[in-house]
């Protein structure tokens, strides 16, 4: 492998970490199952995380909302209208200007993309609200294909539109299972960042393996 041409990034938990808005999406998403179910909240709790456990029992993998959301026979659009409509996430972010900085770096060497489960509205009010947007090119949402990550098709169409092969593309992504084990299964490099000093630290593992882009501070 050489160059990287294309970085795709996940979103949440990736390019930001914020455990208020990640409970905020839980409690919306909650209170949309349970509209959807008929149930109570507290019901549609149970049963969401029920049914993300036997999901990771059967496929040896995390679970997504997405996933366990269609397993328990719920409509994934409605419920992405729902928490687009609901969730008001800017009180719960803030800028990070070492980050910003550095996709402003690597914007200059090659293509920068936002591959996430989330829905468009939600997805473009968190990356203005963290200063990410103009620095990004394709952004990927739910309502691409409809199909929540990971999902072979829609990781092929991903690397047509960017323009990409798998080889020439970096994911990154804050889970393993959900984010980066099938684009490296397709021959694609993968990054794993739990926090934004991780996620910082990614720059100088670009500039060693693709040896065109040099870290910064």
């Amino acid at each position: 492998m050489g160059r990287i041409a294309a970085i795709v990034f996940d979103l949440d938990g990736t390019l930001y970490t914020s455990r208020g808005l990640a409970g905020e999406i839980h409690r919306v998403a909650c209170l949309a199952l349970a509209l959807q179910l008929g149930t109570g909240v507290d019901d549609a709790e149970e049963r969401l995380a029920a049914t993300k456990r036997a999901i990771t029992s059967r496929t040896g993998r995390e679970a997504t909302l997405s996933a366990a959301c269609e397993a328990l026979g719920c409509d994934i659009r409605a419920l992405h209208r729902y928490l687009a409509a609901e969730i008001v996430p800017e009180p719960f972010l803030q800028r990070d200007e070492r980050v910003i900085a550095m996709l402003d770096r690597m914007s200059k060497a090659c293509g920068l993309h936002v591959y996430t489960n989330n829905n468009i509205p939600l997805a473009r009010k968190i990356m203005t609200a963290i200063g990410v947007e103009p620095f990004i090119g394709k952004l990927f949402t739910i309502e691409y294909m409809w199909r929540s990550k990971p999902d072979r098709t829609a990781l092929e169409g991903i690397y047509s539109i960017i323009g990409a092969g798998p080889g020439e593309c970096l994911f990154v992504g804050d889970r393993y299972d959900v984010d980066l084990r099938l684009p490296e299964e397709m021959g694609s490099r993968v990054y794993l960042t739990k926090t934004i000093d991780e996620l910082l630290q990614m720059e100088e593992f670009v500039a060693r393996v693709s040896g065109d882009i040099k870290g910064g501070n």
